[in-house]
């Protein structure tokens, strides 16, 4: 791409990464950087992140907290179609990348950037995320993609690169990291180097959101969780805001060391790779809203949900947030929660959640009609008619089965 940059608006983390890009963004492009810091629930300290732009000269820093959006806007949508990715992985960082990529989208326009630039390698699935992010929201954006062009492509060139330009480099960072880990409120996400051997079983230290489920308390623990139109909105009858309520369950999963996956799974870009993630008050808020669906969804309409799911679940995780068929997917199910509300009792216990409880105002669960006991308003005998025509195409394939001869057409 052209190198004629005026202004580029930087995801920025603060580390070794990204400080080396923004000096090398000057140095290449010669332009101007603007950095923005998304907290997003990681857990770490943002302020040196600002800190480190002000000393390599930046004078626009954005660094907003973007918890309670992420949570509302994104989280809790995902959540109400019971979203799983290869049946197994919740999408913690692919949730993520559409509001990074929104933000600095917004920034690029508030303070006449050009450009935009993430540090996501050319190997992986973020930089399709942030980038098909990008051009769904300004498709006349330029985009720098840095892994894709320059040659520090090892930890020796760009410590080399940061010692050249006088970029900082904390100790702990001059050593080669034993994995990488991206982290939100959702989630924790390790992968690569000590972890790239499918076969070698993770060590405990890479766990940083949850308590070894071993150790985990010897008496299982029984939350109450309310919901209101899909979405949770209270934890044991106090009321919280989405990011607290994700907070909490959170604290809860740790606990009981809930929510972790080893997990091979398959790239967009064609690759297989192996992801530990831990997802603790995710795991057990999906649990509860498949306990409170049981009870207030038609069949059909579960049905239908749970059938475009994996679709849904796809477009997610290869980046299509602001497509158009999964707006469309997402109006569908949105549609489906008008009367998923209700109170859902789950046990907590050594690593496994599980519904023992659930009430609704508007539940489909008639005692009457399931009763072994005598009732007076379902008849059994009409059960002989149901299943003669649901039979009957069964019956006339077999009786096609008899015939000896094939039918001659002449």
């Amino acid at each position: 791409m052209s190198k004629q940059v005026k202004k580029v608006v930087l995801a920025y983390s603060g580390g070794l990464d990204t400080s080396v890009i923004l000096k090398w963004l000057e140095v290449e492009y010669g332009c101007e950087v603007v950095t923005f810091t998304a907290d997003l629930g990681q857990g770490e300290e943002l302020e040196p992140a600002r800190r480190k732009a002000e000393l390599l000269g930046i004078k626009d820093i954005f660094i907003e907290d973007l918890k309670e959006e992420f949570v509302r806007d994104y989280v809790f949508p995902m959540f109400r179609a019971n979203t799983v990715y290869e049946g197994m992985y919740l999408l913690g960082t692919a949730i993520a990348r559409p509001l990074i990529a929104k933000r600095q989208i917004e920034i690029a326009k508030e303070v006449g950037a050009d450009a935009v630039c993430h540090g996501a390698t050319g190997k992986g699935n973020d930089q399709v995320r942030f980038e098909l992010g990008y051009y769904g929201l300004n498709p006349n954006i330029k985009v720098i993609a840095p892994w894709r062009e320059w040659e520090l492509n090892s930890r020796t060139k760009l410590i080399e690169f940061a010692e050249k330009h006088q970029i900082p480099i904390p100790t702990d960072k001059r050593g080669e990291a034993p994995f990488s880990v991206d982290a939100n409120l959702l989630h924790t996400s390790s992968e690569g180097k000590a972890l790239e051997d499918p076969w070698t079983m993770a060590e405990e230290y890479v766990y940083s959101r949850t308590d070894n489920p071993v150790t985990a308390p010897a008496e299982p623990e029984y939350i109450d969780v309310e919901f209101e139109k899909g979405d949770p909105v209270a934890i044991n009858g106090v009321a919280l805001s989405p990011a607290a309520l994700l907070t909490k369950l959170n604290e809860h999963g740790k606990t009981h060391g809930i929510g972790r996956l080893d997990l091979l799974e398959n790239r967009f870009v064609g690759m297989k790779s192996r992801g530990i993630y831990e997802t603790p008050g995710g795991t057990i808020m999906l649990a509860a809203h498949r306990g409170i669906e049981q009870i207030t969804l038609d069949s059909g309409a579960m049905h239908l949900k749970d059938s475009i799911m994996p679709k849904y679940a796809e477009l997610i995780y290869n980046g299509f947030w602001f497509s158009p068929e999964r707006e469309m997917l997402q109006a569908l199910i949105n549609t489906s929660q008008e009367f998923v509300a209700g109170t859902v009792r789950l046990m907590l216990f050594k690593g496994s959640v599980q519904i023992v409880g659930r009430k609704s105002q508007y539940g489909l669960y008639s005692m009457e009609h399931v009763t072994f006991e005598e009732d007076s308003v379902y008849d059994q005998r009409d059960a002989a008619g149901f299943i003669k025509l649901n039979a009957l195409r069964l019956q006339l394939l077999n009786q096609r089965g008899k015939i000896t001869e094939p039918p001659s057409y002449d």
